[in-house]
């Protein structure tokens, strides 16, 4: 498969002013960059005529993919973005709150990502993806009072709560994690997609990991054997363009990760990850590929996190005009516009879903709260010593 041409971006490290990344902030009828041009030179200075242009190319994509999607699927899609926009923002109001400890790591900015790609899986398919993974895991299927009860550390919670925010898991979703170390999941879920082509199903594994993870050697080796086995391991760089504070710019001599498949002959594809029908149309793809052969591929989603790397970090690499830029085509408010012009839901249904996912939400927190901490006796299960 071609792959989109993605250059290097121009950053600036001034100190910008934190934002929550709210679903209802700014209009994204002045759009940034198409699936294409994302990946072209940015500067603070937007074009406003290349913007609208832009925008309504987007639009016009969205549109087409909507008419040509079940309700009830868009109705899954726009609630479970609408649920990790408001689960994340709780979960960063409570942090402050002392209620969460150790590192987290928010997804806001980033939901059409996991919720494009993953609704796109059937039953026996399987993910695995970084320590950011409190959306994923609920798309997947744990509950949002097992994902909350785990970040307080409680009894309650997914895995007990003892792997915190960093390391949801669920055996019975096929989700595996939740993983801490850079790029350690990419071998991890190339195994499992291994496994999967060893018991002669068709089902694949979705593997996520961020783009500072690509400089790890694992990912060489695991793109390498995957194409050279047939391995249904679909590969989704969740090109945020930051690792941690460090700009894809100044940490990679060639900015174009989907190209770095065609090293080994895979197919990929550079895809605008800000677009949930987008992301969803190239992991469909990618699935048939994998399904009908094994064949494994790499998408580059290029998307962006409003929140800094964790809560821990003050964001002052970037500047204030560069968030408000990616803000103005938000993945939320970008889906709803199209969703409204195509008469899709009315603004009753809207008021619903998204009271629907503040619900949830509430009932995650009063769950975590009421749940009680792991017994002492609980310190040592679980710990496996070689």
């Amino acid at each position: 498969m071609p792959t989109k041409t993605a250059t290097r971006q121009k950053r600036t490290e001034k100190t910008p002013k934190p934002d929550d990344g709210s679903i209802n902030g700014s209009s994204s009828k002045t759009t940034s960059k198409n699936s294409s041009q994302l990946a072209g030179t940015v500067t603070d200075k937007i074009n406003l005529k290349e913007a609208q242009a832009e925008y309504k190319d987007r639009k016009k994509h969205q549109l087409e993919s909507i008419k040509k999607t079940d309700k009830e699927l868009l109705r899954e899609i726009l609630y479970q973005m609408v649920l990790g926009r408001v689960f994340e923002q709780k979960c960063a109001e409570v942090y402050r709150m002392g209620k969460i400890g150790g590192f987290c790591h928010l997804y806001i900015g980033q939901e059409a990502v996991g919720v494009g790609s993953m609704l796109a899986l059937k039953e026996g398919d399987y993910t695995i993806t970084s320590y950011r993974d409190h959306v994923q895991a609920m798309v997947a299927g744990i509950t949002p009072e097992a994902v909350m009860a785990e970040l307080f550390g409680k009894a309650g919670g997914n895995v007990g709560g003892k792997g915190g925010s960093m390391h949801m898991f669920s055996k019975e979703k096929g989700f595996f994690g939740g993983h801490g170390i850079v790029g350690g999941q990419i071998g991890v879920g190339t195994g499992m997609a291994y496994a999967q082509k060893y018991k002669g199903t068709d089902n694949v594994t979705l593997c996520f990991f961020g783009e500072a993870a690509v400089n790890q050697g694992i990912f060489h080796e695991s793109l390498n054997m995957a194409q050279l086995w047939k391995i249904p391991c679909i590969y989704i760089c969740e090109n945020n363009q930051y690792g941690m504070g460090t700009s894809q710019a100044r940490a990679m001599s060639i900015s174009n990760i989907a190209s770095k498949a065609e090293a080994y002959g895979m197919a990929n594809e550079f895809v605008d990850g800000m677009d949930v029908m987008a992301v969803r149309e190239a992991t469909e793809r990618a699935i048939e590929r994998a399904r009908k052969d094994g064949s494994p591929t790499l998408l580059e989603v290029r998307c962006y996190r409003y929140m800094g790397h964790s809560m821990s970090d003050p964001g002052k690499y970037r500047t204030t005009e560069e968030i408000k830029k990616y803000q103005e085509r938000d993945p939320i408010v970008l889906f709803k516009d199209s969703l409204k012009e195509a008469n899709v839901f009315t603004d009753e249904e809207f008021v619903e879903i998204e009271n629907k996912a503040k619900e949830a939400t509430q009932k995650a927190i009063d769950f975590a709260e009421s749940s009680p901490f792991p017994d002492e006796s609980e310190l040592f299960t679980d710990i496996y010593a070689n």
